[in-house]
């Protein structure tokens, strides 16, 4: 079933971004897709799904394979507006997938943290 409430902030070419987005499908719940990539993201989108994991910023930073510590962002010293503003400027520093839902949002690393959010 369709679900609006259910939102997947999804890279495509992420194997664990396809193995929630296919979690979610066999559950039943067709969520809301966002290429984030494609799409970008707005400071307020990114601070409430920091505010709703409850992780904080720091949690949504995808360091891996990113210019995270070239840029200064993994510095503890580092501001959350700071690394907002990255994230912004650059999508691929946010971490996949993120999944909101009714009962908040998490970073789904591995993809079966997504069957909290259900």
């Amino acid at each position: 079933m369709s679900r609006p409430d259910v939102v997947i902030y999804h890279n495509p070419a992420c194997g664990t971004s396809r193995n929630t987005l296919a979690l979610l499908r066999e559950k039943g719940v067709e969520p809301t897709v966002v290429e984030y990539l494609k799409t970008g993201w707005t400071k307020e989108q990114l601070q409430d799904l920091a505010d709703r994991s409850g992780g904080g910023v720091r949690a949504l930073l995808r360091e891996r394979g990113t210019r995270a510590a070239e840029l200064g962002l993994t510095d503890p010293a580092a501001s959350d507006e700071a690394i907002i503003a990255a994230m912004i400027r650059d999508p691929i520093l946010v971490n996949r997938p993120i999944v909101s839902t009714g009962k908040g949002a998490a970073l789904c690393r591995p993809a079966e943290q997504v069957l909290n959010l259900l």
